[in-house]
């Protein structure tokens, strides 16, 4: 019986000897290191170990980093050669924290045992000091690769105001905010996404302005991201939104430093992505679809009016080819007899129904559309415009189509082009309300109007009335919505943004 407890003991302790090292954190010899990040990096071309050993000690040393990530010559200078030739570089037990405070010639360092701390950091375009008999190693800021210099945005153009926009750059951008936000309660908060590509995020927001309960909801859905890579702001969009099928956005965003400063100085959130352009804001409701930087920048009475067409054109471009179907079809004793006259003759040997000729211009329409986005400039320009005046007139001269619909799907298109952030929304709400008006007439239209509006009160963005400016009527909330005020008059922030600091003049943030 002794003999086989014996037996088992033996057979125990073999066990443990064989247990696997752990490989989570450093070990003290150099080569060991050496080997443990070459196979992590194996068939890596990129990856990059420099060993040099100190002119007086010998103390055997090498740095890791990816090549084209770093800044050379800061490198060189700061680490390699401070390295080689410090004089007083002992064999002690503090030399770490010694060559952190007393060699290293860098900003940012720090030290750690952790293997995937390092290896995430390498791959960020740090570079890394292992040191042989120790067991911590250094992690040196040698960021270096080239970033796009800042350009206005294409998709926001202003006649007045700054010309500059985001980058891929993360730091560059929370540079851009911090310039025009100069203060203590301006606050960043790094986050990582993504189990492969571990993005860095940075949660922007005002200490003081912030609705904490937006801002814990927002943690919260950042938490239940489980994916393996984050390309950019749209895939962290589709996994926070509110309503993931409903065609019209409850994230905000924007290229442009000034509006997302202006976001922040109300109470909202900002999303800077590294490797985007686009930040995100949150929460967004529907009046923000209609408001525009260049509205700050100009006279209030202009801006107020620009808002109102805005709105209009909307109303017009969703609402026309129904409309026209509708009264063209169901009801022609609603349209004057000299109008209806003019259409009639306009139709004489045209061989298709007008649902079927507006349905085919407004899908030529979207055609030729989205064929000059994608060619380049000079060129899609003129293919839209040439594409456009040709297929019109030849249609029409071949009776292929009536000039009444040409008309209608011009002004359709015209209107449209005055709110590109809708662009979306547009187009399904444009043709859900033709089919429903080539079916019922006007009823289907005011059926599908009620629908919309339904869809649209019931909705929220991160607990936000997505129709707030329409169902709290309060004169401080209606002086910046569908008309914007003088500044002198805009003394409150929203309610639901800032619940807590409300007085835009109110520096010390006391509760309101």
């Amino acid at each position: 019986m002794f003999k086989k407890i014996k037996n088992k003991n033996i057979i125990a302790e073999k066990v443990k000897d064989t247990k696997a090292p752990d490989n989570s954190c450093l070990s003290k010899a150099l080569e060991d290191n050496i080997a443990k990040f070459k196979d992590l990096f194996r068939d890596d071309d990129t990856f990059i170990i420099r060993q040099f050993a100190n002119r007086d000690t010998e103390i055997k040393c090498c740095i890791a980093y990816i090549a084209d990530m770093i800044d050379k010559a800061l490198v060189n200078d700061n680490i390699i050669k401070p390295m080689i030739l410090c004089a007083s570089l002992g064999d002690k037990a503090d030399t770490t924290d010694k060559i952190m405070s007393n060699v290293l010639m860098s900003n940012e360092v720090e030290k750690s045992d952790s293997v995937e701390q390092i290896t995430q950091s390498i791959m960020r375009g740090d570079t890394v000091l292992f040191i042989d008999g120790f067991k911590e190693a250094v992690i040196i800021s040698t960021v270096g690769w080239q970033t796009r210099q800042p350009s206005e945005p294409e998709a926001e153009r202003v006649l007045r105001g700054p010309r500059e926009g985001f980058t891929e750059s993360l730091n560059m951008n929370l540079t851009m905010i911090r310039r025009r936000l100069s203060t203590h309660n301006l606050k960043f908060k790094y986050r990582y996404l993504g189990k492969e590509s571990n993005t860095k995020i940075c949660l922007c927001y005002i200490e003081g302005i912030v609705n904490r309960q937006i801002l814990d909801e927002l943690n919260r859905r950042l938490d239940t991201i489980d994916i393996d890579g984050i390309t950019g702001s749209g895939t962290i969009v589709e996994l926070i939104k509110d309503a993931p099928y409903c065609p019209f956005k409850t994230i905000g965003g924007t290229e442009r430093p000034d509006v997302a400063s202006g976001k922040l100085l109300e109470g909202h959130i900002a999303i800077v992505v590294d490797g985007t352009p686009f930040v995100l804001t949150v929460p967004f409701i529907f009046i923000e679809y209609f408001q525009s930087s260049e509205d700050y920048y100009i006279d209030f009475y202009y801006s107020s009016i620009n808002r109102l067409l805005r709105i209009f054109s909307f109303i017009l471009t969703i609402s026309s080819p129904a409309i026209y179907i509708a009264m063209t079809t169901f009801h022609q004793e609603m349209i004057p007899t000299t109008f209806i006259r003019s259409i009639t003759a306009a139709r004489q040997g045209v061989p298709f129904p007008t649902f079927i000729e507006m349905l085919v211009l407004l899908l030529a329409f979207e055609l030729l559309r989205e064929t000059g986005i994608r060619m380049p400039s000079s060129v899609g320009t003129a293919i839209s415009v040439v594409g456009g005046l040709v297929l019109g007139s030849a249609a029409v001269e071949a009776r292929i189509v009536s000039a009444p619909v040409v008309i209608v799907v011009a002004l359709t298109a015209i209107t449209g082009l005055t709110t590109p952030k809708l662009k979306g929304p547009e187009i399904l709400i444009r043709f859900s309300l033709l089919m429903l008006s080539s079916l019922l007439g006007l009823y289907g239209y005011i059926f599908g109007i009620i629908g919309l509006l339904i869809l649209l009160y019931q909705l929220r963005s991160f607990g936000i009335p997505y129709m707030m400016a329409l169902t709290k009527f309060s004169k401080d909330n209606l002086k910046d919505t569908v008309i914007r005020v003088s500044w002198k008059q805009i003394k409150y922030r929203p309610k639901f943004m800032a619940p807590y600091n409300r007085v835009r003049n109110n520096p010390g943030g006391k509760r309101q």
